[in-house]
């Protein structure tokens, strides 16, 4: 990612910030923000707060869709899930006042480990901590679903009831924001199609459970050392009850050994040991005691929202709402996405 001087000025007021963790943590010695360019979504920065050192959430500079970067969403559940058996990071403050850096924030501890995005950690280049890796990837997913959500205090973040119907319209809507915007550049085959297909296809009758919403292989952190294991879930805007098969979907896209979005997607999972994806399957049924029924469905679901997703970042990008380099990139992308989900419509494909 290129480093624009004037969008980084547009995350984050320095001096108020200082002033709030003044007020809010006391004084500090030391201070500094650092922007992290790794993701895609919602703003990361790394901010040292004396001997404290914290990550910040915010959302992108810009105009948004609605309720895609709910970031307040985020520090709610990793506040609810401090004490479980899903790993995440420690919650320490957030903030609803938007002029302290232009949107709602929260910060959180910053942890130690490695996030396996587009390169494979020395320490795990081998088939057994490979297979650790997929096996553990489904064995938090599974805890995430089976979860007393009532339990933690989560009953009310979302309306489980009807969630699946809801997605498919949701996203639909997501991707129309979207071209608004992109329509003028190139338009994206199938879409209309897909989202018909979908809606008529939404299962008649599916588990309710937390769903985490955008869970994948470098939404978790890995603790350091070995064998691999994973010490936070990360990411949680989109944390919502509902069904969680809609999680395992997302999760498949992102575990393939042929990536539709190679720069968003890990490009090393033929290599010996890595779990195919039927043996992830395999085992988060196992761990979770849920059936993933309805695959097909749940696959194209989620190749409709990746479109919908990438097709939002290629409207940031031509709004200069973003300095992303991949955001250009998804002139072409996204119309593949929506190739490779009428694959499946039309059984061209199979998962």
């Amino acid at each position: 990612m290129t480093r624009d001087e004037g969008y980084l000025d547009r995350l984050v007021d320095e001096a108020a910030l200082r002033r709030y963790l003044e007020s809010e943590l006391g004084p500090a010695g030391e201070f500094a923000v650092e922007h992290h360019g790794e993701g895609h979504s919602n703003e990361t920065l790394f901010v040292t707060w004396g001997d404290r050192e914290l990550v910040l959430r915010r959302p992108p500079a810009g105009e948004t869709a609605e309720s895609a970067h709910d970031v307040l969403r985020e520090y709610r559940v990793i506040s609810a899930l401090a004490d479980t058996d899903v790993p995440v990071p420690t919650a320490v403050l957030a903030c609803e006042d938007t002029d302290v850096v232009g949107g709602e924030f929260y910060l959180m501890d910053r942890l130690e480990g490695d996030v396996v995005r587009d390169s494979e950690p020395e320490r795990f280049a081998r088939p057994e901590s490979r297979r650790r890796i997929g096996e553990g990837l489904a064995d938090t997913l599974a805890a995430i679903h089976t979860l007393d959500y009532e339990a933690v205090g989560l009953g009310d973040l979302g309306r489980p009831a009807g969630f699946t119907e809801r997605q498919v319209e949701r996203w639909g809507k997501q991707f129309e924001w979207a071209a608004e915007t992109t329509h003028e550049s190139r338009e994206v085959p199938h879409v209309e199609e897909i989202g018909e297909w979908l809606a008529a296809n939404v299962p008649e009758t599916y588990e309710h459970t937390l769903v985490h919403g955008d869970f994948k292989l470098d939404n978790v952190m890995f603790a350091p050392g070995a064998p691999p294991r994973i010490n936070a879930v990360m990411d949680w805007e989109m944390g919502t009850l509902g069904d969680p098969l809609r999680d395992v979907g997302w999760m498949l896209v992102y575990w393939d050994t042929d990536p539709i979005v190679p720069e968003l997607m890990p490009n090393f999972l033929d290599r010996p040991g890595y779990p195919s994806r039927e043996e992830l399957i395999e085992r988060y049924e196992r761990a979770s005691g849920i059936e993933f029924v309805h695959r097909e469905f749940y696959v194209v679901l989620a190749l409709y929202m990746l479109a919908a997703v990438c097709e939002m970042f290629y409207a940031r990008y031509l709004n200069g709402n973003s300095d992303d380099d991949l955001y250009p990139r998804m002139e072409t992308l996204v119309p593949d996405i929506a190739r490779r989900a009428k694959g499946l419509v039309d059984g061209d494909r199979t998962i």
